[in-house]
Formats: structure tokens, C-alpha cells, sequence
């Protein structure tokens, strides 16, 4: 609360008491002390000075020749009883907190001690590094350039290409952007959906009226040879030309390993749709075609943005492929997510590895210790895992297509390193009806319905590299001592 007087060193505030105690109206020509004294004694002092003053905080002023008034403080005198304070259960809630303090600082040693053993307890092999690439270049003797148009077996609607403009590299490192295909080519937007036809194929293929361009990829024996290398846009049908191009980069035939770790420093892209992926296939398919002899895939995202039901691009996740047929792939029993909060994965560049050794597989994030997806082989083999024994399929008993290999096979043998940004699909990928997904997978019009959606979800994609996958590093080892 204000005193009463707490202007009183003001000139003006002494004259409007002067006034108030019947004094001359107007302002004196002589001096104060010749009208007014006033004594401002202090705390602790009497108005005759004495020091033990019973008005503790008294401040007294006198007036000559009027009565003085003294105010005092509504404190209480002397010693204020606290009885309370005497109470345990007043002392009860500083010992709850230091209890509280306690639990903590023995919550974060036990953190330490179980975080050391878990450290202490990953193996460590001895390794031979057979990759480090910061992609100053795009050394073709590693990679290579695998071109098709039917997405791979996954139904998506990209054309890898050997563009420059798909893949190429920069200081932050290797960029696989996808472009559209009316941006890079000659293709018209008319032609992409009527009267167009693109053989990308060694030979004339009976579905076209010219002879390809060769820079196909795929296997001339394959069974649908002319599906991966070739398109006919035809508006009846629905069938339109690849209307985004991309790039998928392969160490096939150059560095591979049977056992060993993978580093891979990435940032994913933004955008709708899209389908990042670092992954790993089989040198040489010894138990046959997909996925009979497996694959691994280190890390898959998707471009949408926080909130899509399945995992946007906050979202990674790490997958083991392996079946008898693609009707028995298995890849359900042995995939996980890995989500990072407040932020996601196209925001910085993020470490995705991979560990492999005979007895086990895992794969993790940024370091061993936040592991993603871990596959033990010694317990049961994949035979039994899968539960395949009892398992028929058109009317046969399935057998044991690892019976000869090891106990983790198909995943005892030689696989290589793939790079690639996949644009939609039609394997399930994106789940229909789903964060406003414009297609089917079902429907022929699939990739027209996709395309024909283009100013609803091109909106979301990045601008320049941030649309697509950019690697900073690739790093593998094979297990073992390097040879001399």
C-alpha cells in the first residue's frame, strides 16, 4: 500500500498541507523554515528522537504552530508465532522432493548402466571396406543406370531414364529427382495420353511399330520384356506414357557383399506420392526369381507429409522380402517402422545402416543403437517362419526351395547395393483411400487417374533437389579381413 506522504519531499505537497491546516492560501514569499519545519525522523525513532520507537517505521512530520499528526505501520509488534512450522506434516513435502531428487538421479544411472551393457553387448566384427563414395562424381565403373517403364514389378508410374537431368551430383552429394515427362522430352502433353508409342527396347517388339532405342535394361527372356520397355497411350484404354521420369542407380556387377555393414548418409524427398528407397538385391538370384532368393530393403519412405496414415516422410521403414512365389512373400513377418518426432527425414541428412552377419540381421538409424529391424536366424530358419510346410499352392505341397542353403538362406549370398525414387505404385505401397490417394491399383486408369490429379499433389512437392533423394555417402563393408 502507498503512505500517505509519500510525496512529502515535494514542495507542492508541503504547501497543500500547509493549506489544509487553515495556512495562508497563497505561496510565501520567505522561506520554508520560517513557515514550516518538517522533521523526517526515520524508521525505529520517536519524534524526540529516542531509538526504540514502539511505531516501528514512523515517519513524523511537524508543522509550526499546528498539531503534528503521526501516522504508524498495522503490523504486529514483536515476534510473529508460527506453530505450523513445528508440524511434521509441514516438513513431510521437503522430503518428498528430495525423495523425488533421489528416484531421479537413480533413474538416470540406471539409464547409463543399462544403455552401457546394451552398447558393450553389440557385436563388433572385423570388416573390409569395399565402398566409400561422397559422390564428387557419378563414377560409372560402381554405378549404373537400370532403365524400364513398368516400375520394377510394383506397378509404379515413373521411367527411369540415364537423364542427367534424373540423376546427377552436386557438393551436397548424388540427387535422384524426378522430372515430368513433358519437361524433359519431346513428348507432348497430347501425346502422353493418345497416339504416342515409346520402345525403349533392343528389337522391335510386335506391340510397336518402330524399333526401340536400346536403352532398355531389363532382360530380353523376361516374360513381360515388352511390358518394361515399352508404352502406348491410347485415350479409350486409359493407357498413358510414363508422365514423371526418374532414376534408379545399381552397384550390380561392380561392388557387392555376402555379410557385412551398409552406411548410407541420405536426406529424403518432399512431395506426394513419392517412394524413396535404398536397398539391396541378389547378385546372381541363386534360389530363383523374386523373392525366392530375397531382398533387403535398409530404408523406404513416402514423400507425404506428417499425418498419412501409413508414415509420411517422418516415417522409415526397413523390410526382408523372401517366398516361394510372390503369393507367399512373407515380407509381413519381418518389417518395422522407425518414426522421428518434431521433425522428419527431408529436413537433414539422416545415416540409414544395415548389419549382416550369418546368425543375424538388423538395420538401424543414425547409430547401432537405434535399431529398426532385427532378424534372428539361429532360432528357426525362414522355412519354419514362414510356416510354408503345411502350405499348398494351385493344389501342390510346397517344398523347401533352401533346403541346401544355410540356415539364413536366401540371405547367404551376395547382394548389391540400389538407389531409386519411385513415383506411385500399384502394389499397395500407398493404400487405397487413403490420404486423398487420386488412383486405384486395381483400375486400368491407375496412372492416368495419378497423372490427371497432378495440380493436387504437385503442390507438395519440393522445389529443385528437395523433390528428390539426396545421398551424401555410401559406405560398405564386406565381413572379414580384406584380402591381400
Amino acid at each position: 500500500m502507498t503512505s500517505p506522504f509519500a510525496n512529502s519531499h515535494d514542495p507542492d505537497f508541503v504547501y497543500a498541507a500547509l493549506q489544509a491546516n487553515h495556512l495562508s492560501p497563497q505561496r510565501p514569499s520567505h522561506s520554508n523554515s520560517e513557515v514550516a519545519s518538517i522533521e523526517n525522523y526515520g524508521y525505529n525513532r520517536t519524534p524526540g528522537g529516542s531509538e526504540e520507537d514502539p511505531f516501528r517505521g514512523l515517519n513524523s512530520y511537524r508543522v509550526s504552530g499546528t498539531r503534528n499528526h503521526d501516522f504508524k505501520t498495522y503490523l504486529l509488534d514483536g515476534k510473529i508465532e508460527k506453530p505450523w512450522t513445528a508440524d511434521k506434516k509441514y516438513k513431510a513435502p521437503r522430503k518428498g522432493n528430495w525423495y523425488i531428487l533421489g528416484g531421479l538421479l537413480l533413474a538416470i544411472a540406471l539409464s547409463a548402466v543399462v544403455n552401457w551393457r546394451i552398447a558393450v553387448g553389440v557385436p563388433n566384427h572385423e570388416y573390409c571396406l569395399v565402398l566409400d563414395d561422397s559422390f564428387s562424381t557419378l563414377d560409372k565403373s560402381i554405378w549404373s543406370h537400370e532403365v524400364q517403364l513398368d516400375g520394377f514389378g510394383t506397378g509404379s508410374f515413373d521411367w527411369t531414364t540415364t537423364d542427367g537431368r534424373n540423376a546427377f551430383t552436386d557438393g551436397d552429394g548424388l540427387h535422384i529427382v524426378p522430372t515430368f515427362t513433358t519437361a524433359t522430352t519431346d513428348i507432348t502433353e497430347s501425346q502422353i495420353h493418345n497416339g504416342y508409342h515409346l520402345n525403349l527396347a533392343k528389337t522391335k517388339l510386335s506391340n510397336q511399330t518402330k524399333d526401340g532405342d536400346g536403352s532398355c535394361t531389363a532382360s530380353k527372356t523376361a516374360q513381360y520384356y515388352a511390358d518394361e520397355c515399352s508404352r502406348n497411350s491410347n485415350i479409350s484404354s486409359h493407357a498413358i506414357i510414363n508422365p514423371v521420369r526418374s532414376a534408379r542407380l545399381t552397384t550390380q556387377g561392380a561392388k557387392s557383399i555376402q555379410y557385412g555393414r551398409v552406411e548410407v548418409v541420405a536426406k529424403v524427398p518432399k512431395g506426394d506420392w513419392l517412394w524413396p528407397a535404398i536397398w539391396m538385391m541378389p547378385e546372381d538370384s541363386l534360389y530363383g526369381i523374386w523373392p525366392l532368393s530375397g531382398e533387403i530393403d535398409i530404408m523406404e519412405s513416402r514423400g507425404n507429409a506428417r499425418g498419412y496414415r501409413n508414415g509420411g516422410r517422418e516415417t522409415v521403414s526397413s523390410t526382408i522380402h523372401w517366398g516361394i512365389s510372390w503369393k507367399t512373400d512373407n515380407f509381413f513377418r519381418t518389417t518395422q517402422k522407425h518414426k522421428i518426432q518434431r521433425t522428419d527425414y527431408s529436413e537433414g541428412f539422416h545415416t540409414f545402416g544395415l548389419e549382416w552377419t550369418k546368425d543375424y540381421l538388423y538395420t538401424w538409424v543414425d547409430n547401432r543403437l537405434q535399431q529398426v529391424l532385427y532378424v534372428d536366424f539361429k532360432k528357426q530358419d525362414l522355412w519354419q517362419r514362414g510356416h510354408f510346410q503345411d502350405d499348398y499352392e494351385n493344389s501342390t505341397l510346397l517344398t523347401n526351395p533352401w533346403f541346401n542353403g544355410g540356415r539364413n538362406a536366401p540371405f547367404d549370398q551376395k547382394f548389391y547395393l540400389i538407389l531409386n525414387v519411385a513415383v506411385g505404385s500399384r502394389n499397395g505401397w500407398f493404400s487405397d483411400g487413403v490420404g486423398s490417394k487420386p488412383w486405384v491399383d486395381g483400375r486400368d486408369s491407375a496412372a492416368s487417374d495419378f497423372y490427371g490429379a497432378r495440380s493436387e499433389w504437385e503442390p507438395s512437392w519440393g522445389t529443385g533437389n528437395e523433390r528428390g533423394l539426396t545421398v551424401k555417402n555410401v559406405k560398405m563393408w564386406q565381413q572379414g579381413k580384406c584380402s591381400t
